[in-house]
């Protein structure tokens, strides 16, 4: 018999990458969601394996002392799924996350860390909130935005985001009709005035658009994630490292309006990059890493970077049309890297999607033998999986700087720095 939809009282004292608590119902283990680690609970059980459950906190019986009222109220069990620490203080999330990180790295690198993981926040969202300046919301039959639930297609309508940017609330979506469109993406600069809307349209032909409230670009996004400009800009401007950007509004840049700037220090600190030396700045979006290492390493230096997506690299050479010293490179980034087989690399960073590099790449950049790797990721998994992979390519893990990127989510940021092992001679 199922037990989906049963009620369950457990104590979940242990945390697991995604935003979920741990405790056991007869030896069996149950994920638990809007609970925190030492809290008695009653839970809702809304799914059911072989080898475990996944369920909702819904009455709290012993609270720990870290739980906070939500601030927002579409927050909760069966509602909005984006977010999934706002009953925590700040402090408490960034003590699970780097947490999580820890035993991540543990579980899937065998890596124990020599000190505290401490996961650190960025400026200019003290208490978590307005941050996102990137939201993408699903429209119903009746033409009405809303956030989906968790794990599920249902959506959740709301007024409002209380960790959207300012700017992306200016933009109204969720007061409008799009009817005849499937998504819509609104985007904000997290440090210029530009904003843009991008629609999906649930067919071949555009229907008739509302007017957001604030001016912006408006753009369709095709099935592959090609954007096309329907008014105004292709993209945003933003300014970060001291440089002016154009980021093509559906391309990646970080969301967090301090992110770019935050991480690009912590990169070039890791690294040490010299005058004169090669850097490689692997999925390098619109250029942002490339353009740091360009100006460190100088005209007698070189940055070499590759990108996957079009766009992106359209971008990226109008980045850095002023600076001859960085190339960038449209391509898979395993086979570019194998077609660089005598390259002498010096550093290179590398900032893959959630996915993460994969062994492929791990191996052709350790055969290029840079001294030092920095690999910025969002996904505690992959980066201990590829962790793991650098250690078989003669990298060991020299320091890790974990970054609160992503407030009252279960999303960190993380920069890992890899050292080439000296072989010793015998």
């Amino acid at each position: 018999m199922s037990r989906v939809g049963t009620r369950l009282e457990l104590r979940v004292d242990g945390v697991a990458h995604g935003g979920w608590c741990v405790g056991r119902h007869d030896e069996q283990v149950v994920f638990v969601r809007h609970a925190l680690p030492g809290e008695r609970v009653r839970v809702l059980v809304t799914e059911e394996t072989k080898r475990f459950l996944r369920a909702d906190a819904v009455e709290v019986l012993e609270a720990s002392p870290d739980r906070v009222e939500a601030p927002c109220r579409f927050a909760g069990p069966g509602k909005c799924g984006g977010c999934d620490w706002q009953h925590a203080s700040l402090p408490a999330q960034r003590a699970i996350k780097a947490r999580v990180v820890t035993e991540q790295l543990r579980r899937i690198a065998g890596i124990e860390l020599d000190r505290e993981l401490v996961v650190e926040e960025l400026p200019g969202a003290p208490d978590g909130l307005g941050w996102r300046t990137r939201v993408r919301y699903a429209v119903d039959s009746e033409g009405n935005a809303g956030l989906r639930r968790h794990r599920s297609h249902e959506l959740e309508l709301i007024d409002s985001c209380p960790i959207a940017h300012p700017e992306v609330e200016r933009l109204g979506v969720t007061d409008l009709d799009w009817s005849g469109v499937s998504e819509v993406e609104a985007v904000s600069s997290g440090s210029t005035a530009d904003s843009a809307v991008i629609v999906t349209p649930r067919g071949a032909r555009l229907p008739a658009l509302p007017q957001p409230k604030a001016s912006s670009a408006l753009l369709r996004r095709f099935k592959g994630g090609r954007t096309q400009p329907i008014k105004g800009r292709r993209g945003v401007r933003e300014n970060a490292a001291g440089r002016e950007w154009r980021v093509g509004a559906g391309g990646f840049w970080q969301v967090h309006p301090a992110a770019a700037d935050t991480l690009t220090a912590a990169v070039l600190a890791a690294l040490e990059p010299k005058p004169g030396e090669t850097a490689l700045d692997l999925y390098c979006g619109a250029g942002l890493f490339a353009g740091a290492l360009a100006e460190v390493v100088g005209p007698e230096g070189r940055v070499m970077g590759v990108e996957g997506q079009a766009d992106a690299v359209r971008d990226a050479h109008h980045n850095l049309r002023d600076v001859p010293q960085a190339r960038v490179d449209r391509g898979d980034v395993a086979s570019r890297l194998r077609e660089w087989s005598d390259l002498r690399a010096d550093v290179a960073v590398l900032d893959p999607p959630r996915a993460g590099a994969g062994t492929a790449v791990v191996r052709a950049l350790g055969a290029l033998r840079p001294r030092r790797v920095a690999y910025v990721s969002c996904d505690p998994a992959t980066l201990a999986r590829d962790i793991a992979a650098f250690a078989e390519s003669g990298y060991e893990l020299a320091d890790l700087r974990g970054f609160d990127a992503f407030p009252m989510t279960h999303h960190v940021e993380c920069l890992a720095v890899l050292e080439r092992v000296q072989r010793r001679r015998r």
